[in-house]
């Protein structure tokens, strides 16, 4: 009784700590997220080793298709999972980002992120922020988005203008529920993993590192997300 007891309550820290990590909205399971879509269906311009994560959070990109955004820096192509993402890896890494691109929500594939139509702050889940945005190729279809779950359209400069003057208070925010999920993360790794040594410079290193490595066995992606942010943070 005493053990089960205590895997109910891993569980019930892991659907509170994730739910807090990957945004507000509908059930972050995610066979059931809005967000997400097939990985065999999902367009990833990315390359090497970490080319399925966000570069930034760590998120599988897959997961949250429907918010995912691309940009160029030096000739080299990166995928984030929202647009937070995009501005931070921009004003922390002080990058010189170009050809914005973002997911359109009829297609599932890039367009233009300048020429889109945005819904923001629907009743969909957010990525990385508290506010939701989704992206458009239309007008129309960003209409017709809009009437069914809320929300506001806007454009790319409007979007893009409010979050760079809002970025510090998101990366704070996304770094408190970090370290809230990295405890959660010790605790799976201190029950279910082989002990490491190894340093990661990104939560991507340590994701594909416990994907290559087995030493936790086999991770559903939000205990993979967990114990990455721990070994990610942990001195």
């Amino acid at each position: 009784m005493q053990k089960l007891f205590k895997t109910l309550r891993l569980s019930l820290l892991i659907t509170l700590f994730t739910t807090l990590l990957f945004g507000m909205g509908e059930s972050q399971n995610t066979q059931e997220d809005f967000r997400s879509i097939p990985k065999n269906q999902a367009i990833n311009v990315q390359k090497g080793k970490n080319k399925d994560f966000c570069p930034v959070c760590g998120m599988t990109l897959h997961q949250f298709h429907k918010t995912n955004f691309a940009a160029t820096s030096n000739g080299v192509e990166s995928q984030y999972c929202s647009l937070v993402c995009l501005v931070e890896d921009e004003m922390e890494n002080k990058k010189k980002i170009t050809n914005i691109r973002v997911i359109d929500n009829n297609t599932m594939k890039f367009i233009d992120a300048k020429k889109a139509f945005y819904v923001v702050g629907s009743s969909k889940p957010a990525t990385m922020s508290m506010v939701s945005i989704y992206g458009f190729g239309t007008s129309e279809s960003a209409k017709k988005f809009m009437e069914e779950n809320g929300g506001n359209i806007q454009n790319f400069e409007e979007i893009y203008k409010t979050l760079k003057t809002t970025q510090a208070k998101d990366m704070e925010a996304t770094r408190q529920r970090q370290s809230k999920a990295s405890k959660n993360g010790e605790m799976i790794y201190e029950k279910m993993c082989k002990k490491t040594d190894e340093k990661f410079k990104s939560i991507s290193d340590a994701k594909t590192f416990l994907n290559e490595s087995k030493i936790c066995g086999t991770l559903d992606d939000k205990k993979l997300q967990v114990v990455a942010i721990y070994l990610t943070l942990k001195k």
